[in-house]
C-alpha cells in the first residue's frame, strides 16, 4: 500500500479534516506484528519526530471532552468531522454502536 494522505477534503463542508489514526498507530500498535514507530510514516517513507506525534496527543487531551454518559443517552456524530475515543474503563460496559452513510 501506497502513501495514505492523513488529511482529507470532506467535500459536504469544503474543508480539510484529520481523517487518520497516526497518534493511536505511534503510541499503542507495540506488539510482535508491529513496531510503533514505523507505523505511520511521511510519504517519503521518513520516520515521525516522536516529539511531534506526542504535540498531537497534546493537542487531542486539551481539546477533548468527556460526555457524562447516563443509561439511555444517544450520541450521533459525524466521523469526518469529529475525532472520538475512549478512556480507560472499568468493566463492565455496553456499547451498542451502529455506522451509517
Amino acid at each position: 500500500m501506497g502513501p495514505i494522505p492523513g488529511v482529507k477534503l470532506d467535500e459536504a463542508r469544503n474543508r480539510k479534516t484529520w481523517f487518520n489514526m497516526m497518534v493511536d498507530a505511534y503510541m499503542c500498535w507495540d506488539d510482535a506484528l508491529n513496531d510503533r514507530k514505523k507505523a505511520v510514516t511521511f510519504g517519503d517513507g521518513g520516520y515521525l519526530p516522536e516529539e511531534a506525534v506526542r504535540g498531537c496527543e497534546r493537542i487531542f487531551q486539551e481539546e477533548s471532552v468527556a460526555i457524562p454518559w447516563k443509561k439511555g443517552d444517544v450520541l450521533l456524530l459525524d466521523n469526518r468531522a469529529v475525532l472520538h475515543a475512549r478512556n480507560p474503563f472499568d468493566p463492565p460496559r455496553r456499547i451498542l454502536a451502529s455506522l451509517c452513510k
